[in-house]
């Protein structure tokens, strides 16, 4: 549906988009997730036929964006970051206005835009001016400009910025709604948005892309070895001899204080050893009191993958400091 192939974007000696590639199949909701500054929105903005790319192509339905920029952008719905609404019109007169824009057909404008207005939740404030509404309703009047002309992709670039925890939680239900009908693509620099709406995660630092699949394949490809904790009613020596002998068990490490035994296993080849600890434990007649596996989560996998890797931060262009011979001006 969308292949974006070695794209770049340079601002000057700053690189905003580094050599670029993926692709978005139809009918899920992608996440592009990354810190502020990480070039999520210029890559939007370029997907989109918004801004020129210094290097590369995007495809979008068999439609180069910048070869036939009409065609492909008939495809895309697109909410920016800031909702293009005109503060003095209703929120009926702005969507007649996007309809007529977009070559909407006239006998289907009118049940199209009720269709909308239904599904985003505008109804009740349609003949409300958008000045009037609330920033939630504002984001909501955004999303359904997204949706006149039914475009087969949605473009959500940080739908839920400046939202309050209600007003997120109804912008999260609409776009899993928006997902069963459009292929969506949400960026956002907040993993648990991405995590609890998103099919597929894409993650980009300083304008690469560092890790694409599932929040599950990243969690199992970046997490590392799993760890079981065990607290255990009993004596170190007992409690190790019991847990070495669990099958795929791998290294035990132990502690005791005051009776309980603090135990870590380290299973082999990502082995399940939760029930032959239990067995083990049991037969020994060493009562079980806490267990539980620890893995690095999908906000640490986040973490390490766009930490700073010795690169000047995506969001602050390096600083051209004036040159005196070329008539610069001295502190």
């Amino acid at each position: 549906m969308i292949e974006v192939r070695h794209l770049t974007k340079r601002y000057g000696a700053h690189l905003a988009v580094d050599d670029l590639c993926f692709t978005v199949e139809p009918g899920k909701i992608y996440g592009l997730l990354g810190p502020n500054g990480a070039g999520k929105s210029t890559t939007m903005n370029i997907i989109t036929g918004c801004l020129a790319a210094s290097e590369g192509e995007v495809s979008v339905n068999g439609h180069d964006i910048f070869e036939e920029p009409v065609e492909a952008k008939k495809c895309i719905g697109y909410l920016p970051e800031i909702p293009p609404v005109y503060t003095d019109m209703t929120v009926d007169e702005y969507l007649k206005f996007v309809a007529e824009a977009k070559g909407v057909p006239a006998k289907a404008r009118r049940a199209q835009l009720d269709e909308i207005l239904e599904s985003t939740g505008l109804t009740d404030v349609r003949g409300r001016l958008i000045n009037n509404l609330s920033k939630g309703y504002r984001q909501r009047t955004g999303i359904a400009q997204a949706l006149v002309g039914n475009p087969e992709i949605v473009i959500l670039d940080e739908p839920t910025v400046g939202l309050d925890p209600k007003q997120i939680i109804e912008i999260r239900d609409l776009i899993r709604a928006l997902g069963r009908k459009h292929t969506v693509i949400l960026s956002s620099h907040i993993l648990s948005e991405v995590s609890a709406v998103c099919d597929s995660v894409m993650i980009i630092a300083h304008g690469r892309l560092v890790a694409n699949g599932t929040p599950d394949e990243l969690t199992k490809l970046f997490a590392g070895e799993r760890e079981v904790h065990l607290e255990v009613k009993g004596e170190k020596a007992a409690v190790q001899a019991a847990l070495r002998a669990v099958e795929g068990a791998g290294d035990v490490s132990c502690k005791t204080e005051n009776g309980v035994t603090h135990a870590v296993l380290h299973p082999q080849n990502g082995a399940d050893v939760r029930e032959g600890a239990f067995w083990a434990c049991a037969k020994a007649s060493l009562p079980i009191l806490e267990m539980r596996v620890e893995q690095a989560s999908l906000e640490e996998i986040f973490l390490e993958l766009t930490q700073a890797d010795g690169q000047p931060d995506a969001a602050q262009p390096p600083e051209e400091k004036p040159n005196p011979a070329e008539g610069g001006e001295t502190a």
